[in-house]
This record gives C-alpha cells, structure tokens and sequence, in this order.
C-alpha cells in the first residue's frame, strides 16, 4: 500500500491553475523530491497534503486512507519548513517535544535525546531559537518533523537558509537519517542537484503540471521535454532549431554550418523543425577541422570548481557553453577552435510540443 498517493489533485486561485490534475504514489521509505521554478505549485501541493489547503478536485491518501477534510494533526503527517517555524518561546527541547506531549505521550523526554543524538543536537536542547545557528534550527525542526514516526513526511526546502558547508554536509547526511524510518518522504526544492542528491525519484513541477516523474538519472539523461531539460544542469543544455533530413538511412542535421550525423532515421519526420541539444560537457573542443566539426571562437572562460565554461560562438552567430576540466585543453580566449559531439549525446525535440524524441540512445551520467 503506498504510503502518500495524490490522485488527480487540482487547485485554483482566481484564474491561476496552482495545481492541475496532479498525480503522485510516495511508497513508504521513498523519498521523491518535487522540483521545479519557482511559482510552479511545489508549496501549494504540500499545503493540501497537510492540510492548510484542501484540494477543489481529486484526492489525497496515506496509507490507504483518504485524509482530505482531516484536521492537520490527524493526519499522520510531519512537516519541516524552509524558514523553520520554532516557537520562539520554547527551547530547542521543548520544540522538538511539542507534538508528542500535546498527544500526551509519556515517552516524550527519551524520545527527543534518540532523535537529538542522531541529529547531533544535543548539546543545544536547553537553547533558545535566538541561540541557535541556522544549521542547529534546522536540525531542530528536523528532529521536530521526524520524531513522531509520520507516516509521510513533508520537507519544504529545509536546506535553503543554511549556509553552503552544511547544506553540501546535509545532502549527504540527509537520505541515510530518511530512510532509516518508513515514512513516504516528499522533499520540495528549488536546486536541482539538492534534488538529484536526495531523491529516489524527482516530480518535475512546471506551472502546476508534472511533466516528468523518474529516476535522477532518467530526468537527466531522458528529459520528457525541453522545459525539463532546461531546469537540469548548469550551465543549461545548449539548443539549436534544426530541420533533420536522412541520407542512406541516416538522420543528419546542419548546425552552424556544419554537417551533423544523429543517428538511424528510424520513423522521424524529416519535414518539420526540431530542437536538437547537447548539454555543455558533452562538447568536445579541438584545432582539427572536419565535416561533423562546427567552427566556433572562445568568446571568454570562467572557472567553475572542477570544470572551465568556455563560451563558444559559432560562425552563424549562436552562442553555445562547453564544460571541460581545466586541464582538458590549452585554449584562451579568442582562439578559434572546432567543436563536436557524439551522436548518443543528442537530445532531440519536437519544436512545436517541446517533447523529447527518442533516438534510442543510452549513455552514462554525468
């Protein structure tokens, strides 16, 4: 029995579809994120789920139970927020046992030194929020969300106001702590690699549609549409409108200038124009000419951790970004070079639905 189910969940304020017959299974243990831009509809959806908002179409079960009309508290249901939400009059120990001792529960006091051990707060329990640093308020809230054994979890953006060391620490830390309960995790985020980091599957939240739920690496490398590619990587995946023709049983494109094999033809329409992208690290840059090779001029190079971006523009104009590690290639800006790619690397697009075309070609992640 899956632990939270959405099925066909609509809302709407005024003249805005907030959320438009969205459905999604969270098994119990699973954590999916939902990600998207912001004003898509991730806060919305987690507000029905606990209870804030009640759906105008549809329903919402956990485990089996519909929950819709349900007071928040009975619901079974944890929440931790993105600004925190601690009781400012309470000490980290007293927030974190809240739930609990409104219940009336007597194990509440060996219950927050379990979950604040795990949680590696207990030496701040007897503090204040005022006290506490980001990174303690959100374990609190954490420890606040969890310590109940919910039946699903809910996870506003709980890494967006804590600071770069820890939220790197904490999308580590983060799914082994989920996962050792059984709640059905839905984890809302606005960073796409906090997504990737976390989830077993992503729910791809696009102006209060999903247009995607699958693995990290199926969004990635199988992106349903140019609006789900666009949202993943950084920098974002290069694009071009092209009109494929085939030759001999094989589907070649011409992009700035340049002769492009893709593959076998198979049944694609060659009458029509398509998007065709190639993400940045999958451009290969070389002083070597060729047919398949597009002429391009490095306008400028901006180091990026463990990777240089390298702006390319081509002799048509269009500007593209490549991705190589620093010591791949001895360029400066100015230099003329030649650009490829290899044909499993090509992501192809209806232009008019903006859906993914299949040109059945697998490749590893990056």
């Amino acid at each position: 029995m899956a632990g939270l189910e959405v099925k066909s969940v609509t809302k709407v304020f005024g003249a805005v579809r907030t959320a438009d017959s969205l459905s999604l299974v969270v098994e119990p243990g699973e954590i999916v994120a939902v990600f998207g831009p912001s004003g898509g509809g991730k806060t919305v959806l987690l507000r029905m789920i606990a209870g804030m908002f009640e759906p105008d179409e549809g329903d919402i079960l956990v485990g089996g139970r519909s929950i819709v009309g349900a007071l928040p508290e009975r619901r079974g249901i944890g929440m931790a927020f993105q600004n925190f939400a601690l009781f400012p009059h309470m000490t980290a120990r007293d927030n974190i046992a809240s739930g609990l001792r409104a219940k009336g529960r007597a194990d509440a006091t060996s219950r927050v030194q379990a979950i604040s051990r795990l949680l590696k707060i207990e030496h701040v329990l007897g503090h204040m929020p005022r006290e506490l640093s980001n990174g303690q308020k959100q374990r609190t809230a954490l420890a606040r969300a969890l310590i109940g054994n919910p039946d699903v979890l809910l996870l506003d953006d709980p890494l967006r106001n804590v600071d770069a060391k820890l939220r790197y620490e904490m999308r580590l830390e983060l799914p082994s702590l989920l996962r050792r309960g059984t709640a059905a995790v839905l984890y809302v985020t606005q960073d796409y690699r906090e997504a990737m980091a976390i989830a077993d599957r992503i729910a791809v939240l696009v102006g209060g549609r999903l247009e995607q739920i699958a693995s990290p690496e199926e969004i990635y490398l199988s992106p349903a549409s140019v609006a789900v590619a666009r949202l993943f990587g950084d920098p974002t995946i290069n694009l071009a409108e092209m009109m494929p023709f085939t030759e001999h049983g094989t589907l070649f494109a011409v992009i700035s200038g340049a002769r492009v094999p893709l593959g076998m033809a198979d049944a694609l329409p060659a009458d029509r124009p398509y998007w065709l992208g190639v993400r940045p690290e999958d451009l290969g840059i070389s002083f070597s000419a060729g047919e398949d090779a597009m002429p391009a001029r490095v306008l400028a190079i901006t180091p990026m951790h463990e990777k240089a971006v390298l702006l390319l523009r081509f002799e048509d104009g269009k500007e593209w970004l490549a991705a190589l590690r620093p010591d791949a290639l001895n360029v400066a800006a100015g230099d003329a070079v030649f650009v490829r790619f290899a044909q499993e690397a090509v992501q192809l697009f209806d232009r008019e639905t903006g859906l993914r075309i299949s040109l059945s070609h697998r490749r590893q992640a990056a």
